[in-house]
């Protein structure tokens, strides 16, 4: 069967400048590769060239700059040129009608992994379109899938949960590699981390992803714990080191915390995982209803306990004490207490680390995404 992949118009395939959708895709593609005729349809890139074949998978990539509308037009003429038996189009429904005017006996697949059926993101009738001209509806959790069913009953039949996955041999426990164990040593000597309990967070600095709640959540922290420091990993944007106002705003209220706080701006994607090696306790403090940050698999793998927010889909990875939920996200003392219990107990450190370590080798493959996802293409 021949397959084609259709990635937003943001980044790339590979995952060279990061983004969860275009890591979802690299996680699967080359296994859908094993069983189908497999190509990704995606954005353009200086570092990339605009036709590859990597492992069995053909890359084409299409100039959008980042623009939907220009984005579609490229799509729409590459698939005015080439046929496929299955298209699979991912987080962009505006898409979906699109595709099926230039390809009416194509089987539609939608992936959705934010809310992108949200009444101000796409037409009412556009959306009513997508959701009759797909035969799956995939999520990356319950609470997406519960929010496009609230707007459209009509696609409940079709909505599916599959969660995403993470690469374990690249997150592992720091405890259980040399180079991590060297690599965890080195970051720690050279941000002056030594002897500290690491708190981390990973992820863009904008509002919605609350690294500034947690910073203050410091203040609090501080009268209690002396060996601490809050690591904040991430820039404004995917691959870009700008400093916005928001990251301005962060970074003054970091240079007054009683607690170390480390900024270290846009980190490589490959290089993501280093960070996790050097951390002790994982923070996701959401602000927003969040989809179901992969982050929080990230920290699985590695085996960190975490602290995350009641907020969207993010609840949902909450299984067997792995972690724990903060139920009031904007409150700084709400962060406060759950860090503190934490750090009070190493011994729950480790237990609740080693259960999401477990739980993540259970669960959150890329070999179990690829086979629910084959499930849904083979019929």
């Amino acid at each position: 069967m021949k397959g084609l992949l259709i990635c937003t118009e943001k980044l790339p395939v590979p995952p060279i400048r990061g983004g969860a959708i275009q890591t979802y895709i690299a996680g699967i593609v080359n296994i859908l590769g094993k069983h189908h005729n497999v190509t990704v349809l995606g954005t353009s890139d200086p570092s990339l060239p605009q036709e590859e074949t990597r492992e069995n998978v053909r890359y084409v990539r299409v100039n959008g700059q980042g623009v939907f509308e220009l984005y579609a037009k490229e799509v729409v003429q590459y698939l005015r040129n080439n046929s496929y038996d299955i298209i699979h189009v991912f987080n962009r429904p505006r898409l979906v009608p699109l595709i099926r005017e230039v390809c009416p006996r194509a089987r539609i697949i939608l992936s959705m992994h934010n809310d992108m059926f949200d009444p101000a993101k796409i037409e009412p009738d556009v959306a009513i379109k997508a959701i009759e001209e797909t035969e799956r509806i995939i999520t990356i959790s319950n609470y997406v899938g519960k929010v496009i069913c609230e707007l459209y009953p009509q696609a409940a039949s079709k909505v599916r949960t599959i969660y995403s996955g993470v690469n374990l041999d690249v997150f592992v426990p720091w405890e259980r590699s040399q180079t991590a164990k060297q690599i965890r040593n080195q970051l720690r000597s050279e941000y002056k981390l030594n002897g500290k309990q690491v708190i981390l967070f990973v992820g863009r600095l904008t509002p919605k992803k609350g690294a500034d709640v947690l910073v203050r959540a410091m203040n609090e922290l501080s009268r209690r714990h002396s060996d601490i420091a809050l690591v904040l990993v991430g820039g404004s944007w995917y691959s870009v080191d700008k400093v916005s106002d928001y990251v301005a705003y962060v970074r003054a209220l970091a240079a007054r915390s009683p607690v170390p706080v480390i900024t270290t701006g846009y980190v490589p994607a490959e290089q993501i995982h280093h960070w996790f090696w050097a951390g002790d306790i994982f923070v996701c403090p959401s602000q927003w209803e969040e989809p179901l940050a992969r982050v929080h698999y990230e920290a699985m793998a590695a085996g960190l306990p975490f602290v995350t927010t009641q907020r969207g889909g993010n609840p949902e990875v909450i299984i067997n004490g792995n972690g724990l939920l903060v139920e009031q996200p904007e409150n700084p003392q709400a962060f406060a207490e759950k860090l503190h219990t934490l750090l009070s107990n190493r011994d729950l450190q480790r237990r609740m680390g080693n259960a999401g370590r477990r739980l993540a080798e259970e669960r959150f493959t890329w070999s179990r995404v690829a086979k629910e996802v084959l499930q849904v293409w083979n019929g």
